[in-house]
């Protein structure tokens, strides 16, 4: 399969592109993004520009890709919710109706545990995270929601934020006895990836997936 990827310098994006580069199944992936990666293979293809929402340069080209895994996004610590909504809502949806001219196209979009489905709800960024969901659902393409937990880095990977980073030191060494003790509350972001490519392939029964449903369908062939 032919992959467009967003959010390849995040650290649940670098996951998902470590498996994608490693895994027969994906032929070919497209980075989308405003900074270069910093990785060569030779099926890897990068689209830097500062608008990664402008797929105009590719337009011809999209009908050949068969999934968008998008694990764009940024924490919502210190945003004001139309700041937090331009990023996590509109860019979102930008990209995901001008693949949704695909029917095809599997779209797997990264959310969060505790995403408000009503939209209604206290919490700012799980509201706008529902908004976006029920959004992508609404869309004519094949839409599925990963609501990950605590996502341990894996690989060598680092997350970006300052605040994760100092989550993960802490944690770190307890997380094998806590996957244990509370198996839907936790992911690595290996396995992130690897739920997609299989969701990719395959589909699946269900459309918003948990921790333990992300887990399930990790597998490889």
């Amino acid at each position: 399969m032919k992959v467009i990827l967003y959010g390849g310098t995040g650290m649940i994006g670098q996951g998902v592109l470590k498996e994608c580069l490693t895994d027969d199944r994906v032929e070919q992936v497209l980075a989308i993004g405003r900074k270069a990666l910093g990785v060569e293979h030779p099926k890897l293809r990068e689209l830097v520009q500062a608008d990664p929402a402008d797929l105009s340069a590719i337009a011809g080209e999209l009908p050949q890709y068969d999934a968008c895994f998008f694990c764009l996004g940024v924490s919502s610590v210190g945003m004001k919710e139309d700041e937090y909504r331009r990023i996590t809502y509109d860019l979102t949806m930008s990209v995901a109706r001008t693949l949704a001219t695909n029917p095809e196209l599997v779209f797997i979009y990264v959310s969060g545990q505790g995403t408000d489905s009503s939209e209604q709800g206290r919490t700012m960024w799980a509201r706008v995270k529902g908004k976006t969901e029920n959004d992508l659902l609404a869309l004519p393409f094949q839409a599925y929601m990963f609501r990950p937990g605590f996502v341990q880095p894996r690989d060598g990977v680092v997350s970006k934020t300052l605040l994760y980073r100092a989550a993960y030191t802490l944690t770190g060494p307890l997380i094998p006895i806590l996957r244990r003790l509370a198996p839907n509350a936790f992911n690595d972001n290996r396995e992130i990836g690897r739920a997609m490519i299989a969701v990719a392939e395959l589909g699946a029964d269900i459309r918003v997936f948990n921790p333990r449903d992300i887990s399930a369908h990790a597998v490889t062939p």
